[in-house]
Formats: C-alpha cells, sequence, structure tokens
C-alpha cells in the first residue's frame, strides 16, 4: 500500500512511515531554509537598528545644537522655543521612521511656532500682552508677510532632499525583512513534499540508509520545490539596487548629516533676517494685527548677536563616521546577497544533503 516508495524489491517501509517521512521533510525544509534566512535576515534587522540609533544620535546632537543657540544668542525666548524646538525634531525623526507626514509641514509648523516669540521678545521686546487671538494671527501674519525671508524655504529643500533617502532606506529595510519572513514560512506542496521523501527517505525504505540522493537529481528536486521563491530573483536584485542608490544618496550631496548639523545655523540666520527687518514687519503686522500692549518706557529691541559654531563637533564626527562605517558595511554585504533567491536550491542541496566524492548515490529509483 505504500503511495511514494514503491520498489519491486521487499521493502521495511509502511504506509505510515511515508506519512512520517512528509512531515519530516517539511519540517527539515522549513529549518534549512530558515538557516539560510538567518544570516541575511540578522544582518537587515541588524542594521534597522543600528542605522536607527544613528539616525537618533544625529538628531539629539542637531536638536542640542539648536536649543544652545535659542540659550546663548536668544536668551529672551529660549524657554519659550524649547517646544517648538522639540516638535520640530520629533516631527523629522516620525519622518524618517515613515509617519504621513512632510518635511515641508514640519519645518513651517516650526517658524509659524517661532514669529510670534521672535516679534515679541526680540523685534518689540516691549509687548506685555501676548494673547491667543494676537499670538494666532501672528502665525497666520507669518505665512503672508515672510518674515525669514527666503531661509525657510532653503530649509525645507536642504532637509527634504536628505531627510527622503534616509526615510526610503529605512522603509526599503523593513521590507527586506518582510519578503524574507515570506518566504522563510512559504509551504510546501503535496507534490513538493512527496519528491523530497523519495529523494532523501525512499532508499531507507530498502535497507539504505547511508546512501545520500545524487547531486544533479537534488537539484532538480530542489529547483522544483522552490519554484516560486526563486521568481523574486529578479525583483531581488532589483531591490539592492534600489539599497544602493539609496545609500549612495545618503552619502553624496543629499548628506543627512551635514543636513541636520546646519539646522541651527539656517534658524540663525532666519532669526537675524527678521531682526534686521523689524520696523517694516512692525508695521505691517499693526495694521493686520492691530497694535498690542506696550510696557512702559522705552525698551530698545534686543541686540542682534551673530552666533559662533557651538563647538560640539566630537560627537558629531563620531556619529558621522558611524552612520557612514554602518552605510559601506551593510551595502557590500547586501551585494553578496545579490543571487540569494536564484541560487537557493543550489544551497540546499550542499553539504551533508547530497552524496559528493562517491561513485554510488541514489538517483530516485535505484543506487547508481
Amino acid at each position: 500500500d505504500l503511495q511514494i516508495c514503491q520498489h519491486r524489491a521487499p521493502t521495511c517501509c509502511t504506509k505510515k512511515m511515508e506519512e512520517s517521512y512528509q512531515a519530516a521533510v517539511r519540517r527539515e525544509r522549513t529549518q534549512s531554509i530558515q538557516a539560510l534566512n538567518f544570516e541575511l535576515k540578522y544582518m537587515i534587522v541588524g542594521h534597522i537598528t543600528a542605522f536607527q540609533e544613528a539616525f537618533e544620535s544625529l538628531l539629539r546632537f542637531a536638536e542640542n545644537r539648536t536649543s544652545s543657540l535659542f540659550e546663548t544668542a536668544y536668551r529672551p525666548m529660549a524657554k519659550e522655543a524649547a517646544e517648538p524646538v522639540k516638535e520640530l525634531f520629533t516631527d523629522i525623526s516620525l519622518y524618517i521612521l515613515g509617519a504621513e507626514t512632510t518635511v515641508e509641514s514640519a519645518v513651517l509648523r516650526f517658524f509659524d511656532s517661532l514669529f510670534p516669540l521672535v516679534y515679541s521678545r526680540l523685534i518689540n521686546p516691549g509687548i506685555t500682552d501676548l494673547s491667543e487671538d494676537y499670538t494666532e494671527c501672528l502665525r497666520l501674519t507669518r505665512q503672508d508677510i515672510n518674515p525669514f525671508g527666503h531661509y525657510s524655504k532653503n530649509m525645507v529643500t536642504e532637509l527634504s532632499k536628505s531627510l527622503w533617502a534616509s526615510r526610503m532606506l529605512s522603509q526599503a529595510l523593513s521590507l527586506g525583512s518582510e519578503v524574507i519572513n515570506t518566504t522563510e514560512h512559504a509551504a510546501l506542496t503535496k507534490e513538493c513534499s512527496r519528491a523530497l521523501v523519495k529523494m532523501q527517505y525512499c532508499p531507507h525504505c530498502q535497507g539504505l540508509t547511508l546512501i545520500r540522493p545524487c547531486v544533479g537529481y537534488c537539484l532538480n528536486v530542489m529547483r522544483g520545490c522552490l519554484a516560486s521563491v526563486s521568481e523574486l530573483d529578479a525583483q531581488w536584485r532589483e531591490f539592492i539596487s534600489t539599497l544602493e542608490y539609496l545609500t549612495n544618496e545618503m552619502a553624496a550631496s543629499h548628506d543627512l548629516e551635514i543636513a541636520l548639523s546646519g539646522i541651527w545655523n539656517s534658524i540663525n540666520e532666519a532669526i537675524l533676517h527678521a531682526q534686521l527687518n523689524g520696523p517694516q514687519l512692525s508695521a505691517t503686522v499693526d495694521k493686520v494685527c492691530g497694535q498690542p500692549k506696550q510696557q512702559e518706557g522705552n525698551l530698545s529691541s534686543a541686540s542682534i548677536v551673530p552666533v559662533k559654531e557651538v563647538t560640539e563637533t566630537q560627537a558629531f564626527t563620531m556619529a558621522h563616521t558611524s552612520l557612514n562605517n554602518k552605510r559601506r558595511e551593510f551595502i557590500n554585504y547586501m551585494k553578496r546577497s545579490r543571487t540569494f533567491y536564484a541560487s537557493i536550491a543550489e544551497r540546499l542541496c550542499d553539504g551533508d544533503l547530497v552524496m559528493r566524492d562517491s561513485s554510488t548515490c541514489w538517483n530516485g529509483e535505484d543506487v547508481v
């Protein structure tokens, strides 16, 4: 009553043993594919974490640098500016992680929050009544009178270029991990299970427990079993090329590190521009929002203090070098995995499964 290991000679197998063999080959095949996938998956998942840590380190550095700008050069508004600064960097972090937001909305929201502070603490430091209505009017006016000149738009442009590549790389890594998980649990068809039993266990039914499959035979069976998985080859190669492109984009003209480290300078230039144009801005704001209550006495506007570059370069250089090294190491490894799905059958037939360096092997019917 054997269904798979039918043979002319007497056999020591039963139908129940064949069923046990089918369960065994399914389990073994899943384990062997998982073992092949492990290194690749470990590399991708490890780099998702490593990249994220490097991004967060650079973001923290850029945020601290921006906060220190307000504390040293614009002390009258430093306390109130802390929340908009925090929101800006939170939005940037969420964008890199793939949130449904844009760099432009994050930057413009920051400058909308910043203008009421610059106007009431630096341009007109005598203002005492900064009501919600007046603050909201200042926010809305910012969009029309453009107090920060071209600096706010330049910041959007610079950050959009560099953060886009980081965001895409983050999403691509997650996608790669998903693909590997899916192929790991690809179900074996009934025909495949039978073919694997015939290849691996039918010799046992003849008492030939030491005979292993012939190499060519093993390759034919594995290629048949893994046809759906090996079809991913073209897309996987394209995926690796995309990763290569994105890592090059990050390292080239759209350098994430340079863009993030330059945020404080863009904000400083924008504030200086607004202060230099203070009288014209005040005239326009008075017409649109009305005149707020002023403190008694003649308070001169806060003096313009050009800020020198904050000297925290050592931490930044370490984060920069760390990210560059991780990028280089990662893409070199991924390039070596370009043929991963094309060669999966060959790799499963390698090692102990097949007979090498011997004159005899199992061809599915007999010892040859």
